[in-house]
């Protein structure tokens, strides 16, 4: 008997290093597809409601109803970044050629406070080599953009797919995960939450920081306003250093240009409204749609962007989250049994 349980054991776990190491291999091929699986994922969560609701309840086509949904994500979505990255590339010339004056910028002012206080902060090559390399990574950062274009291609294609066998796909999940059915349903009302919570909290706030700091461009007159609200919505959505990646510079262009008023206003501005703006929206709209703690968010979205570029934005918030989540999981599939068997056995 001992044996048979031996035979059987190994070759379960002969069997378990087989599919690990088929794993392994299908994800080191397919990585580079892997922001194109989450972003399917993340419109599967936003949409599939409404596919259930037209197919089971109106009767719809699930093929025709699948395609009218992701052309409706496309127009709603997509369209407003594509439009926005159109504005944004359009002016990368201005960018660079505003490289090197905010270069000169920062010399300027920097040389200013070293002579005023004595002190040196920063060498003028370093300087240079700061502003060349802002200059060379925008073009390289818009050809990170279009090169998107076949994600979001196979974005869509596994979304189809995704949409049509909406029903057979979570009836699957829920046989197929070995834990309770209400922990699984525990896991995917995290999903659900978190994945609201940052794919639509996020562009809300850079959005809404944006529009806080146009009419001001306007007032004082930047040069190329709009530019200026398109990199101010991007920075937005960044971790930690955000909107300053827009409304700093400006202060420097305009301190370097001796407009010391207007070089004031606008960090003052800056970090009195917009930044203002973004730590009050993070800490009500975020907690709002999502019950998510700002820190999960903030360390989220840093893991998020460097394992998965953009779309880390919502996985890296998730990440944390569910690694929270399982914890407890495993508290109550496997330490509560062990206790209870404990207590048996003592009795």
């Amino acid at each position: 008997m001992k044996d048979v349980i031996s035979q059987n054991r190994v070759r379960q776990v002969f069997f378990i290093l087989i599919i690990l190491l088929l794993f392994i291999l299908l994800f080191m091929e397919l990585y580079n597809f892997l922001p194109a699986l989450l972003g399917s994922i993340t419109l599967y969560i936003l949409l599939h409601k409404w596919m259930l609701q037209l197919t089971e309840k109106k009767k719809w086509r699930k093929g025709w109803t699948a395609v009218l949904l992701m052309l409706f994500s496309l127009v709603v979505i997509l369209l407003p970044v594509g439009l926005l990255v159109n504005m944004l590339s359009s002016k990368v010339n201005y960018a660079i050629q505003h490289s090197a004056e905010l270069t000169e910028a920062m010399k300027k002012v920097v040389a200013d406070i070293e002579l005023r206080f004595d002190v040196t902060i920063a060498s003028e090559e370093n300087i240079n080599k700061m502003g060349a390399n802002l200059a060379n990574s925008l073009p390289g950062i818009l050809n990170a953009t279009f090169s998107t274009l076949t994600n979001i291609f196979f974005m869509y294609f596994i979304l189809y797919f995704m949409l049509v066998n909406s029903r057979r796909m979570e009836d699957a999940l829920y046989e197929h995960v070995p834990l309770k059915d209400e922990n699984v349903s525990r896991i995917g009302q995290e999903i659900h939450m978190m994945v609201y919570s940052n794919a639509i909290g996020i562009p809300l706030v850079a959005f809404a920081q944006g529009l806080i700091a146009l009419p001001f461009y306007l007032i004082i007159g930047v040069e190329e306003p709009f530019f200026w609200f398109g990199v101010t919505c991007i920075a937005a959505m960044l971790p930690v250093i955000g909107a300053a990646l827009a409304y700093i510079p400006l202060g420097i262009i305009f301190f370097a240009k001796d407009e010391t008023l207007k070089g004031t206003l606008m960090l003052i501005y800056g970090f009195g409204i917009i930044g203002t703006i973004d730590n009050v929206l993070r800490f009500s709209l975020l907690k709002k749609l999502g019950n998510v703690h700002p820190l999960t968010t903030v360390f989220g979205v840093i893991i998020g962007l460097k394992l998965f570029g953009f779309i880390g934005l919502i996985f890296g918030p998730l990440l944390i989250s569910l690694f929270m989540l399982l914890l407890k999981i495993y508290g109550s599939e496997f330490l509560t049994k062990q206790r209870a068997l404990n207590k048996i056995m003592e009795n």
